[in-house]
């Protein structure tokens, strides 16, 4: 054992002399490997960074929340059918609460009507256009955990009032009034004014293409009397369990068919959306990135191996008069494999720290210059590129130090 890792040892300081001696060829030799790793992390990185900010994503929105709606969000073949449907209407909560409320053991736990427009929103001289203003009920804040910086949500007798008060988001509420609290203060949504009554903590985005932080929040007879409600509305159900969603939908769909009194053999003329759709529609952008992820990759290595290989065989010939030296000094075939399978390790090594070095280079800048953008670096992907290293540098250097441990001392000797 004490002599096996001597031998590595010395191995790997001869490999290292080597190494250091002809930088340049190295250098171009790991090149392919540099190049592979760079793929593989940054593949992973961009698939684990989807991943992560649609689960945080999800949590914002409420992962036990059902939508009902007139669209589907996966693809829609009969356009037809689905734009002659009548729209949500958000009356259709009440009847909905009614039925979950008579139904035993209900999967369901309560119906809260949401519309939603773009609005112009101003404080002062600050102006915001294209604000997501939201109007419901005061059971909203039922639908997803979120704190608030200031203040609180509208209550039941101002919302069934439609008092003029609302909740920002806390972009909204930086933007509009830098530099102090927005608490109390009137804002014009649309040219009708509001009094603001509470802000959100900051939530962040969703995968960086839509933001949480801009919103408004304002009681539904409010919105109805400043945006009319003519493009319909949505309901977003709570469900009890979030692992039962099956169960849930079905017994959804029986309900919301009673709601707008559709007979037997009716098509629905509603559709049930839940957060899973958003993770099917994202499984082709992810599978997309691993295959060209891969492709670049298992490329790159293999060209790196090619050369790996070249490289270590043309250095087993130019040095097998010293082969055959250690061999007639009494070297073992091992110690000779060890010898040249450690060096093409030690440059695929190198190769893939230096490859870690330029996707992490790559990965900060991309950050610093998008931060909103879900992009997670993670010590998972190092232990998997610098495996992969090893294995590539294991495949590539073999059959040249079998060969190398297999030259007859004699032969080697005479060698030119």
């Amino acid at each position: 054992m004490r002599r096996l890792l001597y031998e590595i040892t010395e191995s790997i300081r001869i490999a290292l002399t080597q190494i250091f001696a002809n930088k340049l060829r190295s250098m171009l030799t790991a090149l392919g490997v540099i190049i592979g790793i760079v793929a593989v992390t940054l593949m992973g990185t961009a698939i684990r960074g989807i991943d992560a900010g649609l689960e945080n994503s999800m949590s914002m929105l409420g992962n036990d929340i059902l939508y009902v709606q007139k669209w589907p969000w996966g693809g829609v073949e009969d356009w037809w059918n689905y734009a002659n449907r009548p729209n949500i209407r958000a009356e259709d909560a009440e009847p909905l609460n009614r039925i979950i409320e008579a139904t035993p053991n209900s999967e369901l736990l309560l119906a809260v009507p949401v519309v939603a427009r773009g609005a112009v929103v101003k404080a002062n001289d600050n102006r915001l256009g294209n604000v997501f203003t939201v109007g419901s009920n005061a059971d909203y804040g039922q639908l997803s955990n979120v704190d608030y910086v200031e203040g609180r949500l509208f209550n039941e007798a101002e919302a069934n009032a439609g008092r003029p008060v609302c909740v920002l988001g806390f972009d909204v509420a930086e933007a509009l009034f830098p530099g102090r609290s927005a608490m109390g203060e009137d804002v014009l949504i649309n040219s009708q004014r509001y009094h603001v009554i509470g802000i959100l903590a900051k939530q962040g985005s969703f995968l960086g293409l839509f933001s949480f932080d801009n919103q408004a929040i304002i009681p539904l007879v409010a919105f109805k009397k400043n945006f009319g409600t003519r493009r319909g509305a949505e309901l977003r159900i709570k469900i009890r369990d979030k692992n039962r969603v099956t169960e849930a939908r079905e017994e959804l769909q029986g309900a919301m068919r009673r709601v707008r009194g559709q007979l037997p053999g009716e098509r629905d003329n509603f559709s049930i959306n839940e957060q899973q759709a958003f993770k099917a529609q994202l499984d082709p952008l992810k599978a997309g990135i691993a295959l060209v992820g891969l492709f670049i990759t298992g490329l790159s290595l293999f060209v790196g191996a090619i050369g790996i290989m070249n490289i270590t065989f043309v250095s087993v010939k130019e040095r097998t008069r010293e082969i055959g030296t250690r061999k007639a000094l009494g070297a073992r075939r091992r110690t000779i494999l060890l010898q040249f399978l450690i060096e093409s390790v030690s440059i695929c090594v190198i190769g893939g720290a230096l490859g870690m070095g330029v996707a992490y280079a790559l990965f900060y800048g991309i950050h610093l210059q998008m931060p909103a953008l879900p992009v997670r670096f993670s010590s998972d992907l190092v232990v998997l590129s610098m495996a992969l290293s090893v294995a590539v540098g294991i495949l590539s250097g073999f059959i040249p130090a079998w060969q190398a441990s297999k030259l007859d001392p004699v032969e080697a000797l005479r060698y030119e």
